[in-house]
């Protein structure tokens, strides 16, 4: 394997068009977001995640998806798909095709609902790193998984199974977030994955954010990274950050990834719905994100 990729910027966890009544994959719709995201300036796209409902979707869809996307980027900026699984059979063909596709790396979400003992969860992690020849990003969000692996931990994983380069840390856990970056930067790659501390992990020294409400609001997310890593200039940042925050956590405080395709819907950028079980926002919070949107200077559809 090569030298691992130098990811920075702002990263798209993408959602997934759907078809109006939500039955299919809408790929002129992949293609429609790849662009808009291109020009608003953010360094890559993460399809096929929690925001991109992979649990709603099928093995076909999902290589399709992650397919479609790398088409419709070509080549202008990075695709790192989730190929995490609850079995090793599927992450490791996933990865496999993924990789084939052109995908830069591969970012894995630990199997849940049955938590993994630590022996398992190198062995599943090993048999990816065996398989492809991309870097692996290690999707930590204990919320869903279980896996709650302390700072010292994760780089115990890293020192296991070397391909895992990247972490993307969707913990909530400030203080943990700050120490990978602090003591162990020179062992792997920190992204910072939750939304409402994006502009603390940009100012603590991460050099990526994958957010999944970069597909409603690219341009003040991009803005913002610029402010923070390449202009130090945190006055500046933080009141941009003020008109943000608001959004964010309303999208952190409601059904993720509906409030997502909510916000897409709001500035005239439609992605068709969620995908059953999950269901549209109740139309008094639709309202409350788009005034919220509009509070920002974000420009929203009637």
């Amino acid at each position: 394997m090569s030298g691992p990729p130098e990811y920075v910027g702002i990263f798209a966890a993408t959602v997934t068009p759907f078809s109006p009544e939500g039955r299919n994959v809408d790929e002129a719709g992949i293609k429609r977001l790849t662009d808009r995201l291109v020009a608003a300036g953010v360094s890559g796209l993460v399809p096929c995640g929690s925001t991109g409902e992979f649990t709603h979707l099928t093995h076909e869809e999902r290589v399709r998806v992650v397919e479609v996307f790398i088409e419709a980027a070509a080549g202008r900026i990075p695709i790192i798909a989730h190929t995490g699984a609850l079995t090793t059979a599927e992450t490791v063909e996933l990865s496999i095709k993924a990789e084939a596709a052109g995908s830069s790396a591969v970012m894995v979400v630990p199997p849940f609902y049955d938590m993994l003992s630590w022996r398992e969860l190198v062995a599943h992690y090993s048999a990816v790193a065996n398989a492809v020849d991309v870097p692996i990003v290690f999707y930590n969000i204990p919320s869903v998984t279980g896996v709650n692996l302390t700072p010292d931990k994760i780089v115990e994983l890293v020192d296991a199974v070397p391909s895992v380069r990247y972490l993307k840390d969707t913990s909530g856990n400030a203080s943990a977030q700050v120490e990978l970056v602090e003591r162990y930067s020179d062992r792997v790659t920190t992204f910072n994955g939750s939304d409402s501390l994006m502009i603390l992990g940009l100012a603590s020294g991460t050099r990526a954010s994958i957010l999944g409400a970069v597909n409603v609001v690219p341009e003040v997310c991009v803005e913002l990274w610029r402010l923070v890593v390449e202009q130090a200039d945190l006055a500046t940042a933080h009141i941009r950050w003020k008109q943000l925050w608001p959004i964010l956590n309303f999208l952190e405080t409601h059904p993720y990834s509906p409030s997502v395709k909510a916000g897409c819907d709001l500035i005239g950028e439609t992605a068709g719905p969620p995908r059953r079980p999950f269901l549209p926002l109740e139309p008094s919070d639709k309202a409350q994100l788009g005034g919220l949107l509009r509070a920002a200077g974000i420009a929203t559809v009637d």
